[in-house]
């Protein structure tokens, strides 16, 4: 058999988008050539921002046949799985964790693939890459996060599990529409969503909802502003630049979803969305005025408005927010592996991290119980 070659790529324009994007079902946006890659081209990712691309490729007889998605990482930021407590206690022993390699989209708590591959034994062979990388003492540590269950037994037993929870709408009862949605909530959780939706309409915004090919100069410009003053507001580095959202107009026409929310002709909140084969992704938001109930109406009830018009059966509006769950988005287990070198520290995380699961499993379930939705009669 013709031997398997590793490459690690300095930039995905190493690597020709046919054949990044054959080596997934085009289902999740996020890892797709075109994101990534723009990240990399209009200035999203930069070392001296703590993110270095370094992606895993294989190869064989001159065909990529597996990848995934890297960074050489000096900082924790932009991540969403918090390991701050390790890097301290790496500091605390006289050891660096940094540089650390993580397989995960940029700033995106996102499940979706991330070892790209036709098949099992070739994701097997990603994660068998990832530890003698990390062995080989070049980085203190491999983290691949939000990656699907699916994903799950290619990381063998050596490899850490931490679990988080998100709030997911799903649509499996199978709603035509928003009024049907509501339906099948509580009397008090359905009053509460009609006080909220009514108070937005009162206030006389109306919403408009453009793609990527829709969606002009202006539009884009306004998304991007709003996206500055959210982060400015939250003391926060703003890493999306207006040329990256360009280009996922120019290259993901339909992917890219603004939910714009307008106001005596002025366009004055918005919020950015990605498109995938069945799930709408909520990313950023920005406003620039305060009315009662325009951020649940533009994050999340026009959102499920969209999913419900277009037949997308997910929505992902985005990490964190117990509040959300009042709103129908409902708890979801999130998974990421980690692959620790030091074989002490491996030791003893992954007694915590066994401990953290059972944990997050609990409160995911104590969530479940606050379900907004009406219980079946019995």
């Amino acid at each position: 058999m013709s031997a398997t070659e590793i490459r690690w790529l300095a930039g995905l324009d190493q690597v020709e988008p046919s054949r990044w994007d054959a080596l997934h079902d085009g289902r999740n946006p996020f890892v797709s050539h075109a994101f990534l890659a723009g990240l990399e081209q209009y200035g999203c990712i930069r070392p001296d921002w703590g993110w270095t691309p370094h992606h895993l490729t294989l190869w064989r007889d001159g065909a990529l046949i597996a990848a995934a998605p890297g960074y050489l990482k000096n900082n924790s930021h932009g991540e969403f799985v918090f390991d701050h407590a390790w890097a301290h206690a790496y500091t605390h022993h006289g050891l660096e964790y940094f540089p650390k390699w993580l397989c995960a989209v940029p700033y995106s708590p996102v499940s979706g693939p991330r070892l790209l591959a036709a098949d099992a034994a070739h994701r097997s062979m990603l994660t068998a890459a990832m530890a003698t990388f990390c062995d080989g003492g070049a980085v203190s540590s491999a983290h691949v996060n939000f990656h699907p269950v699916e994903e799950t037994p290619c990381f063998g037993a050596d490899w850490l599990q931490r679990l988080d929870v998100q709030y997911h709408w799903r649509n499996d009862a199978g709603w035509q529409d928003f009024d049907a949605f509501l339906a099948a909530f509580d009397h008090k959780h359905r009053k509460n969503i009609r006080q909220e939706r009514s108070r937005v309409a009162r206030s006389r915004v109306g919403f408009r909802i453009v793609h990527g090919d829709e969606a002009d100069p202006a539009d884009l410009a306004a998304m991007h502003g709003f996206y500055l003053q959210t982060f400015a507001e939250y003391g926060n580095h703003p890493a999306l630049t207006l040329p990256f959202l360009r280009h996922l107009a120019a290259t993901m026409p339909r992917q890219l979803v603004l939910i714009l929310a307008e106001l005596g002709g002025d366009t004055v909140a918005g919020a950015l969305c990605l498109r995938g084969g069945d799930t709408l992704y909520g990313r950023y938001w920005g406003s620039h005025v305060r009315l009662p109930g325009l951020h649940f109406e533009t994050c999340y009830y026009q959102g499920i408005d969209y999913c419900l018009r277009e037949g997308l059966t997910r929505f992902e509006p985005g990490a964190q927010g117990e509040h959300k769950l009042a709103r129908g988005f409902l708890p979801a287990l999130t998974r990421s592996h980690h692959w620790i070198a030091h074989p002490q520290f491996r030791a003893a995380l992954q007694d915590w991290c066994r401990q953290q699961t059972a944990a997050v499993r609990q409160h995911a379930r104590t969530l479940a119980a606050h379900s907004p939705f009406r219980r079946a009669e019995t």
